[in-house]
């Protein structure tokens, strides 16, 4: 029996809407041409750093690699999902491939640290499970029947880590048998599918029932208001066990901005953000951790004038200048120095080291282009479930995205967590490769006819 705060009832999925008259173009050969190019520019960039430290004798090996993942994601979508939107797996492939190209140039300066085999490795699983998604899964709808078994998993998920000893400070990792992954990664994915699931349920409850107050604001009853209080708690307690900032942020986002979705009222914007203030604001107090965290980024050069040296965020700041506009060259950065985390955490400074404000702002449009490409295939479907659905996994993509680059160029505190596709995690691909693949269905099911029937 579930919990009380979230005994409100999920429906069976809506049947499916009825045809319109035409479909969108399938563009599948558009899809491929830009796949060809995501291909060479990633092939090049690895050449280029290879020639940079030394002779490139893996780029025959990459390219063939990088170049059958992305044939294979393609007959998959060509053959199950002719209809998708043709740009969502190029940008990811593109990014996948640039993030190869930085982690393999990090290699080059730690090479007792190597990770560009690792992370092809991973990207490999990540295309195949794509591949599994778009081919196995027929109907988005099929996945509003198990939600309260996802939200079951992504807490067992979320809870687990806390039992393993901390890593960097944050009890978010797992260890066992000479492997490692982040069970939250995957936590994200099903804690959408269930905010879809409840809210699709519960939307007229949502934006009408209850007492009105300020700013039309309404009081929810407890049956309703329940899910989001548990919510908001679950979202402190993650902070808490687990000391990890980013992954809370993240939960607590994704959950008011769906909130917002299903009941169009912005007035839940307002208290969501109090709401995620108050609990960081009390964290980043108490919890010596994330406490450090927030005075390192009030002043990141406080380590500078104590004699240690520059810190991460200095680094990272000093790696951002010395890029200028165009930056300084692929191969011809600093931004090593910054430490472990150079190819996870802080894998953007090496992008705007060495391309500059000019290839960080194209890096930046293209996660841009994917979240936006994710909003449209919610806007053009009829049903709620998957209109709910694609929202929340593109906000999963730019809420990320947001909070890395604003902690390592000084905007937020930093919180430890890995760029989609460009940054070294095995479990981060994998899962950004699902979420692409979840676009992917849903945007064929919006453009084949069960949404608009525009072109997108």
């Amino acid at each position: 029996m579930p919990p009380p705060a979230l005994t409100a009832k999920v429906t069976e999925p809506e049947p499916a809407p009825p045809p319109c008259s035409a479909a969108a173009p399938k563009r599948r050969g558009v899809e491929l041409t830009l796949l060809a190019g995501a291909v060479l520019i990633s092939v090049l960039g690895h050449a280029y750093v290879g020639l940079v430290g030394r002779v490139p004798t893996s780029t025959s090996h990459y390219a063939a690699a990088l170049g059958a993942a992305a044939l294979l994601a393609h007959l998959a979508v060509r053959l199950r999902a002719p209809y998708a939107d043709p740009v969502l797996l190029p940008i990811a492939v593109l990014l996948n491939g640039l993030g190869l190209v930085f982690i393999e140039r990090l290699d080059l300066v730690t090479p007792g640290e190597a990770g560009a085999g690792d992370q092809l490795r991973w990207s490999g699983l990540g295309v195949g499970l794509f591949a599994l998604v778009v081919v196995g899964l027929r109907d988005h709808r099929v996945l509003q029947r198990y939600a309260y078994l996802s939200v079951t998993a992504a807490l067992a998920l979320m809870l687990v880590p806390v039992f393993f000893p901390a890593v960097n400070g944050a009890h978010i990792w797992i260890r066992f048998a000479g492997l490692s992954f982040q069970p939250g990664e995957f936590a994200k994915i099903l804690l959408a599918v269930f905010f879809a699931s409840y809210l699709a349920a519960n939307r007229t409850a949502l934006a009408l029932t209850g007492r009105r107050l300020l700013w039309k604001l309404r009081l929810l009853p407890g049956r309703v208001l329940g899910p989001i209080l548990t919510i908001w708690l679950l979202s402190v307690g993650v902070l808490v066990l687990e000391r990890d900032l980013g992954t809370s942020l993240l939960f607590f986002g994704l959950f008011v901005i769906m909130l917002f979705t299903a009941t169009g009222r912005i007035g839940w914007i307002a208290v969501g953000l109090l709401l995620a203030a108050l609990g960081a604001y009390a964290v980043g107090t108490l919890e010596p951790h994330v406490h450090s965290r927030v005075e390192d980024w009030l002043n990141p050069f406080a380590s500078i004038d104590r004699g240690e040296g520059p810190g991460q965020l200095a680094q990272s700041l000093f790696a951002f200048a010395a890029g200028g506009l165009l930056g300084a060259g692929l191969g011809h950065g600093h931004s090593f120095l910054i430490g472990f985390a150079a190819k996870s955490d802080f894998v953007l400074a090496t992008a705007g080291e060495e391309l500059g404000l000019v290839g960080l702002t194209a890096l930046l449009l293209l996660y841009g282009l994917l979240v936006s490409r994710g909003f449209h295939a919610g806007l053009a479907l009829r049903d709620p479930f998957g209109r709910l659905l694609a929202t929340g996994l593109a906000s999963i993509v730019a809420l990320q995205v947001f909070v890395i680059a604003g902690g390592v160029t000084g905007l937020i505190p930093l919180t430890g967590m890995a760029m989609p596709f460009l940054a070294q995690g095995g479990s981060s691909v994998v899962t950004n490769w699902i979420i692409v693949a979840l676009l992917v269905r849903l945007s064929d099911s919006a453009r084949a006819g069960g949404g608009t029937g525009g072109p997108a």
